[in-house]
């Protein structure tokens, strides 16, 4: 008890005195009235549409996101002083149970710190409701705009296919053109205007003269330069450098087209109509330029060029023209959303001023017009994206017996090309029908779709080549990592603008990146692509370290150890675990992840593991016996599970031998720990060698033994000392048998010297009239006469039980198998063996 109390004292004299921090709070109150502001608008939204803008909307949504963001920021306010206090109350040690008393200043210092802690916290949880709330208000704005987002794609306009609505986008056009010439007219009456064209005249020229070079010509330059790269030169990455040209046949002549469009406007005899329309006018030549670019890169022109599509020249060819009009369908589609669709309600309404009793008319008169107007469109794209499915498809059935690898990419395209001929028949049936938004909807984002993905496939291309250039290869290797790693990330950044181009809006993206960076809980541990990060770079660089760590060990240090190759290599084996494991806990602690919530998760894993895992556990703890103890080390000669090899390989897992006939054996370490294990080489290469010799019965037997052992003294690898023995083991069934006994001064020519030595043996024997016997068998044949051709069987007789019968025997003798059983059937069908 005196031990706290003087701990009590100690930490109230230590502590600081506590500032609460004087970061700028979020303004509550003007929060409040913003909240207020916004349940006003969305209920209005949802009574009178029309009041309420999707424009009004979205910058309502943004005020809100960005209360949020100051909420959220505001949530880490005093983190570090109320960190300070939780360590302080936990010095103090656990509160007393109910009914039971502490010391007196432990209790009032506790109190004292409950509070300031409840303090320090209070911003942070006001923040937290204020965000909460905020996060609410945005959800209900992103439903009232999807909701308004869906009932425009379900809108039902006026039909095109009626002849009833055509007048009205034939009056409109009329009336634009109209408008265009009488506005034209005024300005070319007006001094003013020839005043500023004599003063930009020589501008003017120049911009013009320049304009016509680059859209003549500037295509057809590009596209030299980049075939000349292509089949005139030899270096490294001249697909690279050629497709990177090629690119300025696309923006040569839409530099071209911005400059004829600056010259209009310094000319200022255009009225705003016109000159609209040319400033749109170089966005639809590039739409469709880069439609083209994209075609002749997936659609190659010449058959010996890479294509990401092999087809025949004809389809090819038809491809390209395809792809170009459908890109001229893309800017067509442009014009008519930003030029066109703009001036309608206004021509229709008169004078620009509408009556509030005439909007709804005229907005009806203004759909139908564009209704009309988007049908042949519609029907024009659908043709075309109709029959680049079908090449999708009829490149699928060409390549179906193509390779593995490839089956996925084809499966892919036929997927893709069913879906476009799909989208191409009920898009334009919408469109004549009426549902003139839900079939713009459809058309024109599985267009830019199938632009998307061209791009990637060109853009992987590109990437292969450049990883080809800086590997210094004059080959592309499309199956390498990098090009691969590549391919997934040109996917994954792709998914934002094809959710973009479906239909998501900015917004939407932001939210998602919002509650991704927030990250996700697994068993109460709070992961997010910042903790990840971190994580991936502390891990990575401690990874790195340890390799370099390893490097010079294996390059420097212990080299000029006496420790062996084995050694070595445990040791080695051993930093690398540590290295691996240290970095991945620091990791983990830089990181801020807390992993003792996970120990319950953790313990019931480890249940599982023991029971499913139980045999690569053990196969992982005898790879760590085997390197600490190391009874046996790579280059070691040993026998285990009857096969015998040089070991290559120690590790966690598996050790890798190669065996005499030159193949690996993969053996568990498990096996090599509980199992028998013969080391012929652990400790020294020395090795004994037996070898059997038999000779026939009569032989000199001294002389024989005199023999080998000279033939074993002549061996250089048969060691001296211990000298060979050569013994006289015993009389066999066929010989008279001999041992020889060697000691090798390497075990690992065993083979080669047994060889040599029974080489040796057999001249010798030969020389000296010694006989090497071989197995011997004598076969008695019963009935020899039945063997006789045309002998008749004498009649049976009767035969006394007790005498023998009697039979005529001719012993008969050949050389046979020792095991091979011989078997002879007389004429009565009765056999007799061997004996």
């Amino acid at each position: 008890m005196m031990r706290r109390v003087f701990l009590a004292l100690v930490l109230a004299l230590a502590l600081p005195v506590i500032a609460f921090a004087q970061a700028t709070a979020p303004d509550y109150a003007a929060w409040e009235k913003l909240a207020e502001h916004s349940t006003v608008v969305l209920e209005q939204a949802q009574e009178e549409s029309t009041l309420i803008t999707d424009e009004a909307l979205s910058q309502l949504r943004s005020q809100v996101v960005k209360w949020r963001n100051q909420f959220e920021e505001a949530q880490s306010l005093n983190a570090d002083q109320i960190e300070t206090v939780k360590n302080q109350i936990t010095a103090l040690g656990p509160a007393p149970a109910e009914g039971a008393t502490e010391d007196e200043a432990i209790a009032k210092r506790r109190a004292e710190l409950n509070d300031t802690l409840a303090k320090l916290q209070a911003p942070g949880i006001a923040a937290t409701e204020a965000a909460s709330h905020a996060d609410g208000v945005i959800r209900n704005i992103d439903r009232e705009v999807r909701d308004r987002q869906a009932d425009k794609l379900l809108r039902l306009s006026p039909s095109a296919a009626n002849p009833v609505n055509w007048p009205a986008a034939v009056s409109m056009f009329r009336w634009m053109g109209a408008w265009i010439y009488d506005e034209t007219v005024w300005r070319f009456s007006r001094p003013f205007n020839w005043e500023t064209l004599r003063n930009n005249a020589p501008l003017i020229v120049t911009l013009v003269l320049m304009a016509g070079l680059l859209l003549a010509r500037g295509s057809y330059w590009m596209g030299r330069i980049s075939r000349w790269l292509l089949t005139k030169t030899q270096m490294r990455g001249r697909e690279l450098a050629s497709a990177l040209v090629s690119l300025g046949q696309v923006i040569l002549p839409v530099l071209g087209a911005v400059m004829l469009a600056e010259a209009a406007a310094k000319t200022a005899l255009f009225g705003p109509i016109l000159m609209q329309l040319f400033r749109y006018a170089p966005v639809v030549l590039l739409t469709v330029l880069f439609a083209n670019w994209l075609g002749r890169k997936i659609f190659a022109p010449q058959a010996e060029d890479r294509s990401a599509m092999t087809l025949s020249d004809e389809r090819r060819a038809e491809a390209r023209f395809h792809v170009l009009m459908l890109g001229l369908a893309m800017g067509l589609q442009q014009l008519l959303t930003v030029w066109i669709a703009p001036r309608a309600q206004d021509y229709l309404g008169g004078s620009g001023t509408i009556a509030a009793e005439k909007a709804q008319e005229v907005a009806l008169r203004a759909d139908t017009a564009l209704s009309v107007l988007a049908a042949p469109l519609l029907i024009f794209a659908g043709m075309l994206l109709f029959r680049v499915g079908q090449l999708l498809r009829h490149y699928h059935a060409a390549n179906r017996e193509g390779d593995e690898e490839a089956a996925f990419r084809d499966k892919l395209l036929h997927l893709i090309g069913t879906a476009a001929i799909v989208i191409a028949v009920v898009s334009p049936t919408l469109g004549v029908i009426g549902y003139v938004s839900a079939a713009n909807a459809m058309m024109w984002p599985a267009i830019l779709t199938l632009g998307v993905f061209a791009l990637i496939s060109v853009l992987h291309r590109l990437i292969i080549e450049l990883y080809a250039l800086v590997l210094r290869r004059d080959a592309a290797e499309p199956d390498a990592l990098v090009p691969v790693v590549a391919l997934m990330l040109l996917s994954l950044g792709a998914l934002p603008v094809l959710a973009l181009i479906w239909g998501a809006r900015v917004e939407d993206l932001r939210e998602l990146w919002t509650h991704f960076q927030s990250g996700f809980a697994i068993g109460g541990v709070q992961i997010s692509p910042g903790i990840f990060m971190t994580f991936a770079v502390v891990f990575v660089l401690g990874f790195m370290l340890t390799r370099l760590v390893q490097g010079g060990l294996r390059s420097s240090v212990l080299p000029k150890t006496r420790i062996d190759k084995g050694g070595q290599n445990a040791i080695l084996s051993g930093v690398g675990y540590i290295g691996i494991f240290l970095s991945a806990l620091i990791a983990i602690s830089t990181a801020g992840i807390d992993l003792s919530s996970l120990a319950i998760v953790a313990g019931a894993l480890s249940v599982g593991i023991g029971f499913g895992l139980q045999t690569i556990v053990q196969n992982f703890v005898s790879g760590i016996i085997l390197l600490i103890e190391r009874p046996i080390s790579e280059g070691d000669l040993i026998e285990v599970n009857g096969q015998m090899g040089t070991v290559r390989a120690i590790s966690v897992r598996s050790t890798r031998i190669e065996t005499l006939d030159r193949y690996d054996l993969i053996v568990p370490n498990g096996d090599l720990i509980a199992g028998q294990v013969t080391n012929l080489t652990r400790g020294n290469v020395m090795g004994r060698l037996v070898l059997p010799v038999g000779v026939a019965y009569g032989s000199d037997t001294r002389r024989v033994a005199e023999i080998l052992r000279e033939i074993a003294e002549n061996q250089p690898t048969v060691m001296m000392n211990p000298a060979p023995q050569v013994l006289f083991v015993g009389f066999g069934a066929d010989s008279l048998d001999f041992e020889m006994r060697v000691i090798l001064s390497d075990v690992n020519f065993r083979v080669p010297v047994q060889t040599e030595i029974n080489h040796q043996i057999a001249e010798r024997f030969a020389a000296e009239g010694i006989e090497i016997p071989f197995a011997q068998r004598d076969i008695w044949i019963r009935n020899p006469e039945a063997l006789v051709p045309g002998h008749k069987p004498a009649p049976a007789k009767p035969v006394d039980a007790d005498e023998p019968e009697a039979a005529t025997e001719a012993p008969m003798s050949e050389a046979v198998e020792p095991a091979a059983p011989v078997r002879l059937s007389d004429n009565d069908g009765s056999e007799e063996g061997d004996d």
